[in-house]
């Protein structure tokens, strides 16, 4: 059965006058003149039979109809061309693996140890799409994903790489002259409480293991992504609840503290999942031991 689909040049110089809302500048990405854009979005109104723009005081405005349509075409046309390029890419014994990964878990701890996987696999080109929210591996043309949770995801396969222990930073300057760590906890109280937007328990679950009581534990500046939790503490704002993994660094350097003597397990985990019909693929197979050997050396490493 035939579908009912424009020309692909088409939809392209359609897109290209939608997003700038100018002919004129489509001929120019485009690198074709006005009147053959002006052409294709005519013989596209007619096929679709409706108007897609109009003219208010010599300004191009996208109808209700062209809106929704651009909306459409823009998501339809990146994914035929992250399609494309894949197939491009793609060899036997490598290709083009597109990772879903947390911001703050890649930038601080994936990135830095991706060198030891190039070197091992060169053939396979790796594409990172970070974001706070559950992994739509169908929609988002996502092969593997590091996912933090349960293992439980609906069609997909989960192996666990490792916990998290939660623990309290500051930086230095928010301690008096003469405290010594640990300080007593009741000095929480006390304190600017920063919180993370995807964990609103947090806090809650920490101070209940302390024993300590605040007037509210959901009180406090209140971001995104782990990163910007990093800064604000770093930046003095408050007291910031973080895996302990990923402020080593500042640990170690010296621009955070751990005042408190408690540390907390989070019932969660990290886990590296994908899609069920993708575990024969070669480099998701790939990808997946080498996280799941990385993450057993440096825990048979860690002193404890």
């Amino acid at each position: 059965m035939r579908r009912v689909l424009p020309s692909l040049t088409a939809l392209q110089f359609f897109e290209s006058s939608a997003r700038h809302l100018s002919f004129t500048r489509a001929a120019e990405e485009l690198n074709v003149t006005q009147s053959a854009i002006s052409r294709q979005i005519r013989a596209l109104e007619e096929y679709l039979g409706r108007d897609l723009f109009r003219r208010v005081k010599k300004r191009l405005k996208l109808t209700a109809a062209g809106e929704a349509y651009a909306a459409q075409v823009r998501d339809l046309l990146d994914r035929a061309e992250a399609a494309t390029l894949q197939v491009m890419a793609y060899s036997d014994a490598g290709g083009m693996l597109n990772v879903g990964t947390l911001p703050t878990f890649g930038a601080r701890w994936l990135v830095p140890r991706l060198g030891d996987f190039k070197a091992t696999w060169p053939d396979i080109q790796l594409n990172l799409i970070t974001q706070t929210r559950e992994f739509n591996f169908d929609r988002e043309g996502i092969d593997i994903a590091i996912h933090f949770g349960d293992d439980n995801l609906p069609g997909c396969v989960s192996h666990r790489l490792m916990g998290e222990t939660l623990i309290a930073v500051c930086a230095p300057k928010l301690l008096k002259e003469n405290d010594d760590l640990p300080i007593a906890r009741e000095r929480v109280r006390n304190c600017t409480l920063l919180q993370h937007s995807t964990r609103p328990r947090a806090w809650q679950d920490w101070l209940a293991a302390t024993g300590v009581a605040v007037v509210d534990e959901l009180a406090g500046p209140r971001f995104e992504h782990f990163h910007m939790v990093i800064q604000a503490a770093v930046a003095g704002l408050g007291l910031a609840l973080l895996p302990e993994f990923l402020v080593r660094e500042e640990l170690e350097s010296g621009r955070l503290v751990a005042p408190f003597d408690v540390s907390i397990p989070n019932q969660h985990a990290y886990y590296v999942v994908y899609p069920k019909e993708k575990e024969n693929n070669f480099a998701v197979r790939a990808f997946r031991d080498w996280l799941i050997a990385t993450c057993k050396t440096e825990q048979e490493a860690r002193p404890g």
